[in-house]
């Protein structure tokens, strides 16, 4: 489901096999406990990059496997299952001690899209990347992480309404105009070398991960209280 990396004080966590990658409970699982794993061996100059392989960054939760409960009830309780696993990751990535970089190559969709969001810094493919929040198209409202996540990540107000109201796909030169990301670049393989590059020069600061976690959580008061809760229950739980 993903694979874990260290390149030195690199690591990259990819999203591997189903080419949509969708945020299943198990590949949920998989990704919070590569970025525990991550969490607990990482030192000052270590930054964490989060690519995927194939036409997908991510194409959000797992709507398939909830419908196939076979009733309303039972899939709208293994949605919320999701959306509270996510929860968790979305949590952890805005404590993380270390920077940390998602490669879009690909579309990455509502809950996918949510997930390469909560990095501090964003790449994405010039030629094939698509953000898509499908929400408002598919008849449902976002969990309250979603939206708080938004208003903390996209500093304009049109943006996040065409994003989040409008439904709107943006490609990689519209997202970079609309402050949502922070380059484009053509072709896997230079974007890949690209987000290594960033996440090279970032190393070289060689911040304290105390002092980097406090101060992300600083930028982001209001979306640190919406995950605080269920940092607190995910630290009884271990």
């Amino acid at each position: 489901m993903c694979t874990l990396e260290q390149r030195s004080n690199l690591f990259i966590l990819t999203l591997t096999g189903n080419n949509q990658h969708r945020l299943s409970p198990t590949l949920i699982a998989a990704i919070l406990s590569a970025l525990r794993q991550v969490k607990s061996v990482a030192t000052s100059g270590s930054v964490l990059i989060t690519n995927s392989k194939g036409k997908f960054f991510s194409n959000g939760l797992d709507l398939p496997w909830a419908l196939a409960a076979g009733c309303r009830v039972k899939a709208l309780s293994r949605l919320s299952q999701m959306v509270e696993s996510l929860r968790h990751v979305v949590a952890e990535l805005v404590s993380f001690p270390i920077p940390t970089i998602s490669v879009v190559q690909g579309h990455a969709a509502a809950a996918g899209f949510v997930l390469a969001l909560s990095h501090d810094y964003m790449l994405m493919r010039e030629d094939r990347g698509v953000l898509y929040m499908s929400e408002i198209d598919l008849g449902g409202c976002l969990p309250d992480y979603f939206t708080v996540l938004f208003r903390a990540k996209i500093g304009s107000g049109l943006a996040r309404r065409d994003v989040v109201l409008g439904g709107r796909k943006v490609r990689g030169r519209e997202a970079v105009e609309m402050g949502i990301v922070d380059g484009v670049w053509g072709g896997e393989e230079r974007l890949g070398e690209a987000a290594v590059e960033l996440a090279e020069r970032l190393g070289a600061r060689k911040w304290d991960g105390e002092v980097y976690q406090k101060m992300r959580e600083g930028l982001y008061p209001e979306l640190c209280v919406v995950l605080g809760a269920v940092t607190g229950r995910i630290q009884a739980k271990l």
